[in-house]
């Protein structure tokens, strides 16, 4: 059964999950006694997995002539037709946004950016808040099967740093025949993946009921954490019933969103490193750890009461909230502590914004759900620098630490400085788009970032006031999503697609 859904066009097959997925907020606002809710999202996931078998009869002959490409070009059109589909039942129930706001709405939970054009959460069913939730779910679970099962084999999305074919005989090609099919090995690494991510969801929610947390809320923030999308069905933790056990037990999974080695080992051919001797997850703890330090040093240096500096609460509360905010912010999931305030009423200082826009760009692992320009690449270029410091020194030297090092010091530093430049470019190129439809340069600055990098919540924190979506114009909001789109495959791979050879190897 699996193998012939795999042959069929991956599109049709997203779409078709995506129709099944609807049943899910319907029995929950048929649960919850919202009749209304729950008839829209039943007759609109029946439609879409009526049309999804209309499809399916007509595509079930067809066979790509290479199947990696249209893999490539089937996870780019899902990130823009699949949220129209999936933005249908979010239109007719909510009545005063229009189909493209709630096209914005699904293209942000889809690429797990966790931006939103509605502002007063309160006024939405909480179906529609667990629709969200599960939509950047199943966004984060096709970013993490798509990595491993089509990233990897083309060295794109951060593995073009460490070609690691040679010990990828399973999956690599050979004299330009593969080994495996790349249906076959997209269900494989389905089959692999997709219970292990369940299932964590599901540890991380029970955690959370026991700490304490409403099943809806608990249940998004479960969704929202592995899929590092920032989504709230309460507006974040400081209204989450949980408080500050429910903030730990978050904590404690933003690990999947700094290694791969998290949840991949065995499956291409790394599973001889040990998770914690990643060089990803060593500079990710690290980052979170002196940026935390830093600003409790400044916190606590700034406190202007010297009984209120005493106290070994305040002094706890204000390092946990940096040091929750600035991991969420790392790993682009985007997730405020309820004492991240706290800290700046104990010493008077404001917290610089500034500071989350850089641990935004920089984001989390490669073939993780996080966003940004991802950790192996900066780790690639700090290698890199490392080098070229020593040789000033000592010019005639010789790096050691193995041929794989030494690769990562020189080929991949090259690349990862392209993907900077590349980067960069398109920040400035939003920024000019966003200012030809009349948005402020310093808004946007802030909402480049916060899309390109996936990390959505980042314009209500980062700037001197929090930046509303909604009061965009509509042709700014369509630059944003395409903005999204561009962070989370990558420009890489989008110019990989327009490469002549890439069609024909």
């Amino acid at each position: 059964m699996f193998a012939r859904i795999a042959e069929l066009p991956f599109l049709v097959v997203l779409i078709g999950i995506g129709g099944l997925a609807m049943f899910v907020p319907a029995a929950h606002g048929a649960a919850i006694g919202d009749m209304e809710t729950s008839r829209v999202f039943f007759y609109s996931g029946l439609l879409v997995v009526i049309f999804t078998g209309l499809l399916v009869i007509s595509t079930l002959n067809y066979r790509p002539a290479r199947e990696a490409p249209s893999l490539l070009v089937g996870l780019l059109a899902a990130f823009v037709v699949l949220p129209a589909v999936l933005a249908v039942p979010v239109n007719e129930v909510v009545q005063y946004a229009s189909f493209l706001d709630a096209w914005f709405e699904m293209v942000s939970a889809l690429t797990t950016t966790g931006a939103t054009v509605f502002d007063a959460y309160w006024l939405l069913p909480s179906t529609i808040h667990l629709w969200r939730g599960i939509v950047a779910w199943l966004g984060g679970l096709l970013f993490w099967i798509c990595a491993l099962a089509i990233f990897a084999p083309m060295s794109i999305g951060g593995f073009e740093i460490r070609d690691r074919f040679s010990e990828m005989s399973d999956w690599s090609e050979i004299g330009g025949v593969q080994r495996v099919a790349p249906a076959d090995r997209l269900r494989r690494i389905s089959v692999a993946l997709a219970p292990l991510y369940a299932t964590l969801t599901v540890v991380l929610w029970i955690a959370l009921l026991i700490a304490g947390e409403a099943p809806t809320a608990g249940l998004v923030h479960a969704m929202s954490t592995l899929s590092t999308s920032g989504i709230s069905a309460v507006g974040g933790f400081y209204r989450a019933e949980s408080g500050l056990v429910g903030e730990v037990l978050v904590f404690a999974f933003f690990v999947f969103g700094l290694s791969r080695l998290t949840y991949s080992r065995g499956l291409i051919g790394e599973e001889r490193i040990p998770f914690w001797r990643d060089s990803e997850l060593r500079l990710g703890l690290s980052l979170a750890g002196f940026v935390s330090v830093a600003l409790f040093a400044r916190h606590f240096l700034g406190a202007y009461d010297a009984e209120a500096s005493g106290e070994a609460t305040n002094i706890f509360l204000a390092f946990w909230g940096g040091l929750f905010t600035v991991t969420s912010f790392l790993t682009t999931t985007g997730f405020e502590s309820a004492h991240w305030l706290g800290a700046t009423d104990w010493s008077g200082l404001s917290t610089p914004g500034l500071l989350l826009v850089g641990l935004s760009l920089i984001g989390g692992g490669i073939a993780t759900t996080a966003g940004g320009v991802k950790l192996l690449r900066v780790y690639a270029l700090m290698k890199h620098g490392q080098r070229e410091l020593e040789r000033l020194v000592h010019p005639h030297s010789i790096g050691g630490a193995g041929q794989t090092a030494r690769r990562i010091r020189r080929e991949g530093a090259y690349v990862a400085w392209i993907f900077f430049m590349l980067f960069a470019f398109s920040i400035a190129a939003t920024i000019v788009l966003l200012s030809l439809f009349g948005v402020q340069f310093e808004t946007g600055m802030v909402l480049t970032v916060a899309v390109l990098s996936n990390t959505g919540p980042l314009a209500e924190i980062a700037g001197e006031a929090p930046i509303a979506f909604s009061g965009l114009p509509d042709p700014a909001l369509v630059v944003l999503s395409l903005a999204m789109i561009l962070g989370r495959l990558e420009a890489l791979a989008i110019i990989a697609m327009l490469n002549p050879e890439f069609w024909r190897r």
